[in-house]
């Protein structure tokens, strides 16, 4: 079968458009036709060689939501034409992270950047037989990619595909890291440090698990303005501004937790973050960086007698199978908006001009549109 897709032929690079030939699914594999893909900041990574992908060409994209149109022996929860939304971390349900319920570190994460199926070998070829390695098993950026079985979580077909694509990654992520890796409580004062396709749903998580004061921090005032229509009652350019606030609320205390979702991490933010917390406060780091970083000069003294926490979330520390149905859910009550998350639509063509609108600020999420 051919396919549109976007690639990556090295790093640091522009996405480029090709066809590509996609192979049958072999064993536990289904083939999906995605209709929609989230241009999600990590994918960005990607391109820019902050994150090393092991396989070129890369196919990218790991947020989407398609339809099953092919399965592979073996294959027993889907079936053709089922409405599915891409798993990134395909949770095989019996490696120790799994059997603690935490699907969202399973050992499939390995695969993640290798390029290969869980078999190690490839699925996208170019048109002179070169290996495509596909991002996180999945590659949303190709209109139709062969991914594990437990990488496709089904979902209702009544709820539209352009907003299931994005709970595959942006919102999981964001709402998890303010209510399982931040643990808001009720009255809490909370700072989220950049709020774009992350960011805003952390705002949105805190918001639903009851925070008083919700202060977003962005320097693009389209992000800020958002931010107050979703949730925060504060939007500031900087952590100064931030600290302050937070401090003159609580009795010079500070922010409960700080969340830093900015689109490239340094340690200079997240030394930011934990200057503006309170005793027993936590800072959750959810942003991705260049992975040859190292450093955060922060008080060890502070750390310690103030009893701070600094906190990693992946996948806002929840469980794919689980979080997309939550979030769908959730968004079918009305407690959750996806549909305002959406600044525009893209053709496939147009993917590098999403990202160019996304380091300008003026998107949250872009997303392709295969139609």
């Amino acid at each position: 079968m051919k396919s549109r897709a976007a690639v990556l032929f090295d790093a640091p690079g522009e996405w480029e458009i090709i066809e590509v030939d996609v192979d049958d699914p072999k064993e536990f594999e289904v083939l999906v036709r995605f209709h929609h893909a989230g241009l999600c900041h990590s994918d960005d990574h990607y391109a820019k060689g902050d994150v090393p992908a092991m396989a070129y060409p890369f196919c990218g994209g790991h947020e989407g939501a398609g339809v099953v149109e092919k399965v592979g022996p073996g294959v027993r929860d889907l079936q053709v034409g089922d409405h599915v939304v891409a798993a990134f971390i395909p949770g095989c349900g019996r490696c120790t992270w799994c059997a603690r319920g935490m699907q969202n570190l399973c050992d499939n994460g390995a695969y993640m950047m290798l390029g290969t199926q869980l078999d190690g070998t490839f699925r996208l070829h170019t048109q002179d037989g070169t290996d495509v390695g596909q991002c996180s098993l999945v590659s949303t950026f190709s209109e139709y990619s062969v991914l594990p079985e437990w990488g496709a979580i089904k979902i209702d077909k009544d709820i539209p595909l352009s907003v299931a694509a994005l709970v595959g990654c942006g919102v999981p992520t964001g709402w998890g890291s303010a209510v399982n890796a931040a643990e808001v409580r009720p009255g809490d004062v909370v700072i989220v440090m950049g709020v774009g396709g992350i960011g805003i749903n952390a705002v949105q998580g805190a918001r639903f698990a009851g925070a008083s004061r919700i202060i977003a921090v962005d320097p693009a005032p389209f992000h800020r303005e958002m931010a107050l229509k979703l949730g925060a009652t504060d939007a500031l350019v900087n952590m100064a501004q931030a600290t302050d606030l937070a401090q003159s609320l609580t009795n010079g205390q500070g922010a409960a937790s700080a969340i830093v979702t900015v689109g490239v991490v340094n340690g200079d933010h997240v030394a930011e973050a934990f200057a503006s917390i309170r005793k027993a406060g936590t800072v959750v780091l959810t942003s991705m960086g260049n992975v040859t970083e190292y450093g955060i000069d922060i008080s060890l003294f502070e750390l310690a007698m103030y009893q701070k926490r600094i906190q990693g979330s992946l996948f806002g520390m929840m469980q794919p199978t689980r979080a997309v149905e939550d979030m769908l859910r959730l968004y079918s009550e009305g407690h959750l908006m996806l549909e305002e998350l959406i600044t525009r639509r893209y053709s496939l063509e147009e993917i590098n001009q999403g990202y160019a609108d996304m380091h300008k600020g003026i998107n949250l999420r872009g997303v392709v549109d295969f139609q």
